[in-house]
């Protein structure tokens, strides 16, 4: 299975600011020295060495993840992202695609009235979610003043409403997939993906309290022993007690919640708006000291990064 992360925001699409841009510069021009411009190969050894908050950007879209297994197109949530992957050029070639919504809050669907394939009356869409009135809930957000002219009625006639149950394991072709309810207001759904002995989790949005490190079945069912597990860690410590039953959890906790399940690789996601990418890189190197710290050394630590793709 492959993951591709088009949107790994949380709450709102957060562009780079031009201080932002120049605070960039600024640290690329304190670190070159007169060697590093001699040829064209010391000029592109010096770029290839930057760390990679100057190098790059961890991106600004909302939360949006491509799943991808042969002919099954997987979406997890449609953020801002998915109007990127509704432009990219590897499309699936049977015209389906599984959309699956952790919960119905704008950030998490205000990118589907710009992804481009579901204007297209040959495509299929699936869409799961635990929410009986998904469809209302989409609609409304296309409704006057908010998105006129374009209504949903625009959207492709071919799609077909899911509603899933919390005890519900079900197929998506050869994948199996489990859903567990989490903390959140208006509560939010974590769902796992197996196939082959790999399993892939999409844990977004989640308040994580002692009572989800109680063993439960759904919960075994999405996280134990996970391959790969990208998990809402949006916080430090400090901003999540100020922002307490916010639905967002601090980074360590995800770590800790990360080794209660056995979980081998996490990626870091749904990133605070207000972070820039020295701060989440930042957030990264602490998460994986922290892991040792706490005699886990054995856990991958990423950061969910736009443009980038991981094998399981």
């Amino acid at each position: 299975m492959l993951v591709r992360f088009w949107g790994v925001r949380g709450s709102l699409p957060t562009p780079l600011s031009p201080q932002q841009i120049q605070s960039k510069i600024m640290a690329v021009v304190q670190r070159i020295t007169a060697d590093d411009l001699k040829s064209d190969e010391s000029r592109a050894r010096f770029v290839s060495n930057l760390p990679d908050w100057i190098y790059g950007t961890t991106g600004g879209n909302t939360a949006c993840v491509e799943l991808r297994d042969c002919d099954t197109e997987i979406i997890l949530d449609a953020g801002s992202g998915i109007r990127a992957l509704g432009k990219s050029k590897d499309k699936p070639k049977n015209k389906h695609y599984h959309i699956f919504f952790s919960h119905f809050h704008w950030d998490h669907i205000q990118g589907l009235p710009f992804f481009d394939d579901i204007y297209n009356p040959s495509v299929k869409i699936d869409i799961y979610s635990p929410y009986e009135n998904a469809r209302s809930y989409l609609e409304k957000q296309m409704t006057n003043p908010y998105l006129f002219p374009v209504g949903y009625n625009a959207f492709t006639k071919n799609i077909t409403f899911h509603t899933l149950k919390q005890t519900d394991q079900i197929m998506v072709n050869d994948i199996k997939v489990n859903v567990c309810k989490m903390k959140h207001p208006g509560d939010s759904y974590s769902y796992s993906f197996e196939k082959n002995g790999k399993k892939i989790v999409y844990a977004t949005d989640v308040e994580l309290e002692p009572e989800d490190f109680v063993v439960t079945e759904d919960r075994k069912n999405v996280f134990d022993g996970a391959d790969c597990m990208i998990i809402d860690s949006q916080y430090t410590v400090l901003d999540h007690i100020a922002k307490k039953n916010w639905g967002h959890s601090a980074f360590c906790y995800a770590v800790d919640y990360a080794n209660f399940w056995n979980i081998k690789k996490m990626f870091i996601f749904h990133h605070e708006p207000t972070y820039n990418d020295a701060e989440l890189n930042a957030i990264l190197n602490t998460s994986r000291q922290y892991s040792i710290q706490v005699g886990h050394p054995e856990l991958e630590i990423n950061l969910a990064k736009e443009d980038t793709e991981v094998k399981v």
